[in-house]
């Protein structure tokens, strides 16, 4: 009797473990899926997002998106191999413009609650006025006089785009961007 009852108690348990690793290897494929194609996490380094974010704040960013809106924040690889968070200005056939360290969009002063400082020209890859090729972005920085943006690098295929951003964190906690 007390055999017949162990062994009860130990199929059991030999059975919850099996149910409990089942379920254990499943939640972590599905967090590598997760990770591996629909959100990535990326880290901020240097002063060219503040004042939205800062050096060393984690954002979240959804792979999934396939087009962008001025105003997205976007993480991407520029062409020396460097990751960049940095804000859409423009799109495929927008026109940029600097004037008088303003920001000009097909001939419209941009709305742009996020820039801190002057726009300035930049010795780079873009004359302007400058029209963004289909499959393009022109980004920058909000953190103008200090960031490495489009000015200096050119605009941005969508290839080189690794997501757009959902959620930052930072010493001042968690928010959604946009």
């Amino acid at each position: 009797m007390k055999n017949k009852r162990f062994l009860e108690q130990y199929n059991a348990l030999k059975l919850g473990w099996l149910h409990d690793s089942i379920f254990f290897v499943v939640l972590i494929v599905i967090i590598f899926i997760v990770f591996r194609f629909v959100i990535g996490i990326s880290i901020v380094g240097g002063a060219s997002m503040e004042p939205t974010l800062y050096d060393g704040n984690v954002v979240v960013y959804l792979r999934t998106v396939q087009t962008y809106e001025p105003g997205d924040v976007i993480t991407m690889r520029v062409p020396s191999g460097e990751y960049y968070v940095k804000r859409v200005a423009a799109t495929a056939g927008e026109t940029v413009e600097l004037i008088d360290g303003e920001v000009y969009i097909d001939g419209s002063l941009m709305e742009d609650p996020w820039g801190v400082g002057e726009t300035n020209e930049e010795s780079g890859a873009v004359i302007y006025p400058y029209t963004v090729r289909d499959d393009n972005v022109f980004v920058l920085g909000d953190n103008r006089e200090v960031s490495m943006d489009s000015r200096m690098f050119g605009e941005v295929n969508k290839r080189q785009i690794r997501g757009k951003m959902i959620l930052a964190i930072g010493s001042g906690g968690i928010h959604g961007l946009n």
